[in-house]
């Protein structure tokens, strides 16, 4: 979770000097970067911290602790990058616990559905594989963990779909605990966003699936279920989904899918870690075909992109959403590419470590100042890859 930050005289401090810079070098507002705590601090308790620029600027920043010990593991923070040779900042690491706040940027959160209706938060959630997936689907408010920046939102199933939905804002802003994905009409009128996106039996938003016989698989057997909100702070979000005992090609596998999104941001990072499989098994995502007007492509080196409108609410026939999807995975990860009737897939093999990686973008038409073609998002996703 987000921790806080000023230091005192008497921590045991570290100050050390780092140069951010983004891969291309281009001028970016909100650039995410990481510091392992176990490789500039070994061996401290890091309860506070400081991360400033050579201008002077003051960057907001988190502490999270990834792995549930109780003890920070990385630092998170975000500063502007004018282009050229980089930024150069100072960060100090303290024993000290932390007293400073930062304007939210992210949330995420998990909130059970309960006869009053007051949908009581939970820190994490676990279902026994044999949990009737409609009432576990049911149980949970928004039908699973969501998370959100200013520009963008979603929510992951908590089924066997584990789907990705996604939401649009119309201005950028926190908003999720007013609309809960159910955004009246009323609030639409009030400039609030609204669930974007009729998924149907695609991959949606990039979506993890196994893939067997030629077509996505759901996540069908498994033992447990779990989702878990990680971090919910200032700069970044992160929720988990753990499937313990996922039976998949006459084996078991424990998987960890990890969603992280950073404030500011329209990208959902994706790490998936695997135990238990084979180097047969191939798994895959994707952007899925939208419903109407849909436009879209896959290359092989694992971007696939759709734009088109939908109606997300069948309920609500005359609310028609614009969208555009994007997804592009780590080239290790890349065992080739297919489209079928409902997707535009990418199919993947984990690396040598277990692991997956790839991105998620998406928008919503309804954005004021945003994408309004399928040329204009295919262009962002150019330049985005």
């Amino acid at each position: 979770m987000a921790a806080l930050g000023t230091l005192g005289a008497e921590a045991a401090d570290i100050t050390f000097g780092l140069k951010v810079r983004t891969p291309g070098g281009e001028s970016r507002k909100d650039v995410p970067t990481v510091v392992n705590l176990a490789d500039k601090a070994p061996g401290m308790l890091v309860k506070g911290a400081k991360v400033v620029t050579a201008s002077g600027t003051e960057c907001p920043w988190q502490l999270d602790d990834l792995d549930g010990d109780g003890k920070a593991d990385e630092l998170a923070f975000l500063t502007d990058y004018p282009g050229g040779q980089g930024v150069d900042v100072t960060v100090t690491l303290s024993e000290t616990p932390s007293t400073q706040t930062f304007a939210p940027r992210t949330r995420a959160y998990i909130k059970l559905r309960d006869e009053k209706q007051k949908h009581p938060e939970v820190q994490s959630v676990t279902y026994p594989g044999n949990a009737d997936l409609l009432d576990m689907y049911n149980s949970i408010y928004g039908h699973g963990a969501v998370m959100e920046t200013e520009p963008v939102a979603l929510r992951i199933y908590m089924d066997n779909r584990q789907s990705v939905d996604i939401y649009s804002k119309t201005t950028p802003k926190l908003e999720l605990d007013s609309t809960g994905f159910y955004t009246t009409r009323q609030q639409m009128e009030q400039g609030y966003g609204c669930d974007i996106l009729w998924a149907g039996k695609s991959v949606g938003a990039g979506s993890f699936r196994g893939y067997q016989n030629g077509e996505p698989r759901y996540v069908d057997t498994v033992r447990t279920r779990t989702q878990t909100v990680i971090a919910s702070g200032p700069v970044r979000a992160i929720v988990d989904v753990t499937d313990k005992g996922w039976m998949y090609n006459g084996h078991p596998i424990d998987m960890t899918q990890r969603y992280t999104m950073w404030g500011g941001g329209r990208d959902v990072e994706v790490d998936v870690k695997l135990k238990g499989h084979t180097k047969t098994d191939v798994f895959c995502t994707g952007a899925q075909k939208i419903e109407n007007r849909n436009e879209g492509f896959v290359t092989p080196d694992g971007m696939a992109a759709s734009w088109g409108d939908n109606i997300p609410d069948k309920g609500a026939p005359d609310l028609v959403e614009p969208v555009g999807i994007g997804v592009l995975a780590s080239l290790a990860n890349v065992a080739g590419v297919k489209e079928d009737a409902y997707n535009y897939l990418v199919l993947l093999r984990p690396d040598a470590d277990g692991r997956i990686r790839y991105v998620i973008s998406f928008c919503g038409g309804r954005e004021r100042g945003g994408y309004k073609a399928g040329f204009e998002w295919f262009e962002y996703m150019q330049s985005w890859h």
